[in-house]
């Protein structure tokens, strides 16, 4: 289930890309040799599956780098992709030994793991690591009911425009407000992923992406990089009446 790798052959937590806004956000040194004493990496390439639904997990732990999705299957086959895990998003669940959803890497992925038991442990120890994990849960939460409201209700326009905002936010450094203009974003998955994300057809995503960059609401180069003249622009086209900061 991925293959390991040692901590010394990645990153030290201080050179860590996630580590202003993972888990460990919060962490003085102290608590920094405890998870360090826990912790192990996993890679996974693009399409493995990482965790299938109902295995019993041995770790918990952050994503450093890349995009997995989560779906569940129903009885007669059919497969419903329930959410994305973007870098610093949280895998598994302390206090519960299985996992709800199958964990597949819609990239290559990288996962910053803590064996299971001990980080349990840890989060009595550490108010710091608990609260964190408290604020991410609910921010998940908060998430969730955005994407009901983006299934249930946005037009294909909105919803892309959504996505684009999502990731756009995810990747401001934290405690920020987004740069009005001249944002740049990489969108970190295939329009085929996009689609299946966003309950649309890959066709109708090529075609709304087009008409954002016709209407010069992005402006594209390639199939993944996009740069965002105007942030306000972005926004006015989601449907959302919200103010660009980060949450």
């Amino acid at each position: 289930m991925g293959r390991l790798e040692s901590a010394t052959q990645l990153r030290s937590c201080s050179d860590c890309p996630i580590r202003h806004r993972a888990v460990c956000a919060r962490c003085e040194a102290v608590e920094f040799e405890q998870l360090e004493a826990i912790k192990y990496y996993r890679s996974y390439k693009a399409g493995q599956t990482m965790v299938w639904a109902g295995d019993h997990m041995e770790f918990v732990g952050s994503v450093v780098s890349g995009v997995a999705n989560l779906t569940q299957t129903m009885e007669d086959g059919r497969t419903q992709m329930v959410g994305l895990l973007l870098a610093s998003d949280f895998i598994g669940r302390p206090g519960r030994d299985n996992v709800p959803f199958t964990v597949t890497a819609v990239s290559d992925v990288t996962l910053c793991c803590f064996r299971k038991r001990p980080f349990e442990d840890l989060l009595v120890r550490t108010p710091n690591v608990s609260q964190r994990l408290l604020e991410m849960s609910l921010d998940e939460l908060d998430a969730a009911r955005d994407w009901m409201l983006l299934l249930g209700r946005k037009s294909a326009r909105e919803k892309i425009s959504s996505l684009i905002n999502i990731i756009a936010r995810r990747n401001a450094v934290p405690g920020t407000t987004l740069k009005p203009r001249n944002i740049e974003v990489v969108l970190p998955m295939t329009r085929e992923v996009m689609a299946d994300y966003l309950g649309l057809t890959l066709e109708t995503v090529s075609r709304q992406i087009s008409a954002l960059k016709r209407d010069g609401v992005i402006v594209l180069d390639g199939k993944r990089n996009i740069m965002v003249p105007d942030m306000g622009r972005l926004m006015s086209e989601t449907g959302d009446d919200v103010d660009g900061a980060l949450r």
